[in-house]
């Protein structure tokens, strides 16, 4: 056995072999390995330290590969995202990767930019290196998942609010969401209303247009103009400019986006105009920017950390044997001063 306290190294023959490190540490290989793998069987602390010790003189480093053949598990997950400069892609994806750690996985990040084309690819590559399971925040309604059910890989549909027969899927109601905001307004006493729309791949009619309508008709009150445009900054900034150069402009608009509507904040600064006293704002999503914009966005948050846990636990957790569900998850509107209520608090019944 060789003592801890020997200075020979390990003779050099290549890569450092788990049995180089039982060597060093004067343990068994099996020891090393429940240390590695946290497990199957307790180590003394004592013993641990000894084997870690070995592992960081040795310069030691688990074969990837070979763990994965073994268990037959990559330990790795994939995640397609359409725009990883989103703040609130961003918060999904960081979530998502906190509570995959927690169940030992890798996440394997991939953004499509917005095309259906590299969403595509990435679900193909993803497939070819056989991870795990896909999260998959499509840029389609009802995305095309052949490739991942032939090469037998579990997804999970992220950001999604319609139900795709033999997958889990998780969302919020976007309709509901979009009503909460825009009753919010008419509850200020505005009575044209605009909406700034993001564009989808698919040009499927989006839940936050429909709530937006909905609101609208069930207040009795005319829809006021609609501009498409990009869920982004310079998407909402061109969207508030055309807002307000139309013939008739809205004193108040709803935005799908947060990112859309710090681009509309800073068209209607530019024009020479108040937020809220000449131009009420609400938008969509809750990312941290929506609480440093100016004035403050009052906004419809998703509860993104509660949908991540539930979409890693139905991949890979506890869930991942039952039959697959659609899951909705309740926003919440969070109000600051960008609608009106100047101390970013809505009075009783708003």
């Amino acid at each position: 056995m060789v003592s801890m306290t020997s200075t020979a190294p390990v003779a050099s023959h290549g890569p450092v072999t788990r049995k180089d490190v039982a060597r060093y540490a004067g343990v068994s290989t099996a020891v090393v390995s429940y240390v590695v793998n946290g497990g199957p069987k307790r180590v003394a602390p004592a013993t641990e330290a000894k084997v870690q010790d070995a592992i960081r003189v040795l310069g030691y480093r688990p074969n990837a590969a070979a763990r994965a053949l073994k268990l037959g598990s990559s330990e790795t997950l994939g995640l397609i995202i359409p725009d990883n400069s989103n703040p609130f892609f961003s918060l999904l994806a960081h979530a998502v990767e906190d509570a995959a750690a927690e169940l030992g996985f890798a996440l394997l990040l991939t953004n499509s930019g917005g095309s259906l084309t590299k969403e595509r690819r990435h679900i193909r590559n993803l497939a070819a290196r056989q991870v795990d399971g896909v999260f998959l925040a499509s840029v389609l309604f009802e995305p095309d998942l052949e490739d991942l059910a032939k090469a037998d890989i579990p997804c999970v549909l992220l950001n999604n609010d319609r139900e795709t027969e033999g997958f889990n899927s998780i969302g919020v109601d976007l309709a509901a969401g979009a009503r909460t905001a825009v009753e919010h307004l008419l509850w200020h006493g505005h009575t044209r209303i605009g909406l700034a729309m993001g564009t989808n791949v698919s040009n499927d009619i989006d839940g936050r247009e429909l709530g937006w309508r909905e609101a609208l008709r069930d207040a009795g009150v005319a829809e006021g103009p609609i501009i498409h445009s990009d869920f982004t900054r310079l998407g909402g900034y061109l969207a508030g400019q055309r807002l307000l150069a139309g013939p008739d402009r809205p004193t108040a608009i709803f935005a799908s986006s947060d990112m859309q509507a710090i681009g509309i904040l800073r068209a209607i600064h530019e024009a020479g105009l108040a937020v809220p006293g000449d131009i009420a704002v609400t938008s969509f999503d809750g990312v941290a920017d929506a609480e440093y914009s100016w004035p403050a966005l009052t906004t419809v948050e998703q509860p993104v950390r509660a949908m991540a846990a539930a979409a890693v636990t139905a991949l890979v957790g506890a869930a991942r044997h039952e039959p697959a569900q659609h899951r909705i998850f309740p926003t919440a509107l969070h109000v600051r001063q960008s609608c009106g209520c100047p101390d970013g608090n809505a009075p009783q019944g708003a």
